[in-house]
């Protein structure tokens, strides 16, 4: 996750070395590095050469006047999402496709959610691009779905806009496979003309489909046409064949995982462990066969990104009793005393089950889904003591940060400081450290948001400026505070005024320490 160091201890771990091993870190895979190779592109037949050529003419590009172009669709409408629909405007959609595609998940959890409503939003696509069936900005919304683990909703918007282009049916039937739904997927892949499989998913969809014969006989063509690798053709013979695998030495590790060589490695006994896979993998783990501890891991994954609805990862906690302890299952116990407390209502027995919950969630880095669980209900509660300080604290990282804050009286100079960050009352405040004066320049009338960012407001290109301070906002909470003066006063210029408010509590109450 993000990471937000002490400035006085970043050059005491520079000089170290101590955070050299996270900077040289492996980068995680993006979703278009494990899609299946589930489909082919179509070939493109060339036409035939006219009898007599005539004169050369310049191409004409051609745009159906009544086609709606893929990029404006979303699941959010403006008067939802709050985001003007031309937000784009003259921008280039292959330089905003890119922008999406950088953007990294480990992030704030308040700009995890603007993330999510760029991506989800219904929006004109930029001026000029044209509308055709594959928008590169609905794929680019797609793949960073993907990466945050949102297949559910990746899932919605790609039935929305109509999976019968290649690329959106490729992401498609990833994300079906994933949530266990490959029947509906090979199902459509054969209702769906514009589609041509992979042999190795054509031989998966007809074993599913119930057609041995024909899934072994299309594996045999693929190995005497050599459309198939060694890797991908053993394990679609102990796929089609489980017998053969007895006494057999288990398949290696796969070159590149993907969901269909997930769902196969699975079907044949050797299931990976989505703990290393990436993020969107841990969605098959929410299905009900998967065992409780799957389940938990995977939705705490999940709910770090936002991919995964407070509420739900409640539900997984409290499935069951804890049958083990230490680690994984003290957190669990904690939660779940703490939930009982919270449903009696009693300020002691709430107080008293409060401290280890709350440090159980700080461990696991789920402050703010317990914050948006429980946040308001603790604010109700008569508390007193370091109960209360907690409970105010917690309270201002969920949704009703702001009545939360209006409603309390500050006990000390910090209180006082994080009372004005929720209510944006910050004038004649006195910050506690640099971060806090980094935070109240942000908030300034004067705030600059740099120049790169100011063209972009001037050119109309709003989302692109919202991409560039999400970027500018994780690289301050990394450190670099100068950055998060100018993600702040771009997000206010923009009207993202709560966002903004949300983004400096988080600076200010969540610690990272790698």
């Amino acid at each position: 996750m993000w990471t937000r160091p002490r400035p006085a201890l970043v050059g005491l771990a520079l000089a170290c070395g101590a955070i050299a091993g996270p900077a040289a870190a492996e980068k995680p895979l993006s979703a278009i590095d494990w899609l299946s190779d589930s489909v082919t592109q179509p070939a493109v037949r060339a036409a035939p050469p006219a009898l007599s050529p005539g004169p050369r003419t310049e191409p004409i590009e051609v745009t159906p006047l009544t086609g709606t172009s893929a990029d404006a669709v979303g699941l959010l409408p403006a008067q939802v999402s709050g985001l003007p629909r031309d937000l784009w405007g003259p921008g280039r959609p292959a330089e905003i496709a890119r922008a999406i595609r950088a953007e990294r998940v480990d992030t704030l959890p308040a700009i995890q959610a603007l993330l999510f409503t760029l991506l989800l939003s219904e929006l004109d696509p930029p001026e000029g691009a044209r509308a055709d069936k594959r928008g590169v900005l609905l794929l680019a919304r797609l793949d960073k779905l993907l990466d945050l683990g949102a297949l559910d909703q990746a899932q919605a918007l790609v039935e929305r806009a109509g999976p019968t282009d290649p690329e959106l049916f490729r992401r498609w039937f990833d994300i079906s496979l994933l949530t266990g739904q490959e029947d509906r997927a090979c199902a459509a892949m054969r209702a769906t003309p514009d589609v041509a499989p992979t042999f190795p998913a054509r031989v998966f969809c007809l074993a599913r489909g119930g057609d041995w014969n024909a899934a072994a006989l299309t594996l045999e063509t693929a190995r005497a046409l050599g459309f198939i690798s060694d890797e991908d053709d053993e394990l679609l013979a102990r796929f089609l064949d489980p017998e053969q695998a007895e006494g057999a030495p288990p398949l290696p590790a796969p070159t590149r995982p993907s969901p269909l060589i997930f769902r196969m490695r699975e079907a044949v006994g050797e299931p990976l462990a989505t703990t290393r896979l990436p993020l969107a993998f841990a969605r098959s783990d929410l299905r009900s066969n998967a065992g409780w501890k799957a389940r938990i891991e995977a939705a705490e994954r999940l709910a770090r990104t936002g991919a995964l609805p407070p509420n739900q990862l409640l539900g997984i906690w409290t499935e069951r009793k804890p049958a083990a302890s230490g680690g994984l299952w003290d957190r669990v116990a904690a939660l779940q005393a703490f939930d009982v407390a919270m449903l009696a209502g009693k300020p002691g027995p709430v107080a008293r089950a409060l401290g280890p919950a709350w440090a159980a969630m700080v461990a696991a880095e789920l402050e703010v889904p317990f914050a948006q669980l429980y946040g308001t209900r603790l604010a109700r509660l008569e508390l007193e003591g370091e109960a209360a300080r907690l409970a105010f604290r917690i309270g201002l990282l969920g949704d009703d940060y702001e009545a939360i804050a209006q409603a309390r009286q500050p006990a000390s100079a910090e209180e006082g400081f994080l009372i004005a960050l929720a209510t944006g009352e910050l004038d004649g405040v006195s910050p506690p450290d640099p971060l806090g004066a980094a935070l109240i320049d942000g908030f300034g009338p004067g705030a600059d948001p740099g120049a790169a960012q100011l063209r972009l407001l001037a050119d109309g290109r709003l989302g692109e400026a919202i991409l560039a301070a999400i970027d500018l906002i994780t690289d301050g909470a990394r450190g670099d505070i100068g950055d998060v003066t100018r993600a702040l006063a771009v997000l206010r210029k923009v009207g993202l005024e709560s966002v903004a408010r949300q983004s400096a509590l988080q600076l200010m109450l969540l610690e990272r320490r790698g």
